[in-house]
């Protein structure tokens, strides 16, 4: 049977099948002219997938830096690493000397400015104060309340409260130490409600054939069990430094596992995307390198 050899293009998709148990155990040389019996397997092409599989850490999509509005003296730390925390609980507080102090100023002023506005509405009214009098009394009255309003809000904001029901990822001051507006006092995330994600970092090509709502299934290093998830977030631009993208794979559910932050996990995503391709066996495949390789078919096919 006379034979040719096709070179199969990049373009199409191998399933390469399990290699053939049986080992011949003697090699027979075929005499010249001599027919050499072959198995030959029809072809089909159809719509082909294959799974991808990336690895990265676990993060819950909530997690926040904690800090004071306003700068001062920490006085107290109310939580350490690793405590679990309810939203609405203090967490830290600053020392309120200042911020006190500040709060009964303001209030002096604005009941010096209430006085004195009542003062001209009765002079006004008995026509000894102008209406010019009477109206920028009112409008002293309004900004010394406006005053009193932000000094007792700075006061609200000594404190710090926790967002979320969750757990302290870090803690960056103590007690005592002088802090700045906005600087890190901690790090809080809402892990208590389940919401874990495995942020998998993959390659240009792997991640466009990636579409949102693609099944996947996840496990976590510390554990051997796969479980159901599926992709929820892809990145639309690329590392700065590495050059790669990233996609975010969510749990169905998180009940069996323990899990936190950072932790290592290995996710195997498959695409809902199909290449047209042909399936074939391994053992048909000659002279394989990279993405392309050499089979023998039948003349004329």
């Amino acid at each position: 049977m006379k034979k040719r050899i096709f070179f199969l293009p990049v373009i199409l998709l191998f399933f390469l099948l399990g290699c053939s148990s049986s080992t011949p155990s003697e090699t027979i040389t075929p005499q010249v002219g001599q027919a050499i019996p072959v198995s030959l397997v029809p072809l089909q092409s159809s719509p082909l997938s294959t799974s991808i599989t990336g690895s990265g850490t676990f993060s819950t999509k909530d997690e926040t830096l904690l800090s004071f509005k306003l700068g001062g003296i920490v006085a107290k730390v109310l939580v350490e690493e690793g405590d679990a925390v309810k939203a609405g609980q203090i967490v830290a507080s600053l020392d309120l000397t200042e911020i006190q102090a500040g709060v009964r100023q303001s209030k002096l002023a604005y009941e010096k400015a209430l006085r004195d506005h009542q003062r001209a509405a009765r002079l006004y009214t008995d026509s000894v104060a102008t209406l010019e009098q009477f109206e920028n009394s009112k409008t002293a009255l309004e900004i010394a309340e406006q005053q009193l309003n932000t000094a007792n809000f700075n006061l609200a904001q000594s404190q710090i409260r926790a967002t979320k029901n969750g757990f302290v990822l870090k803690k960056f001051v103590n007690a005592g130490q002088l802090v700045g507006s906005g600087t890190p006092i901690l790090q809080i995330n809402g892990a208590a409600s389940g919401a874990w994600v495995l942020k998998v970092t993959l390659s240009d090509q792997q991640w466009s054939s990636i579409q949102m709502g693609d099944q996947a299934e996840l496990t976590p290093a510390a554990s051997s069990e796969w479980i159901p998830a599926k992709v929820t977030q892809k990145s639309q631009s690329a590392d700065p430094v590495t050059g790669t993208y990233w996609v975010e794979v969510s749990p169905e559910s998180t009940k069996e596992i323990s899990l936190a932050s950072g932790m290592f996990g290995k996710a195997r995503i498959q695409p809902s995307q199909t290449v047209q391709g042909w399936e074939v066996p391994f053992e048909s495949i000659l002279d394989a390198n990279g993405e392309s390789g050499f089979v023998f078919v039948v003349d004329g096919q």
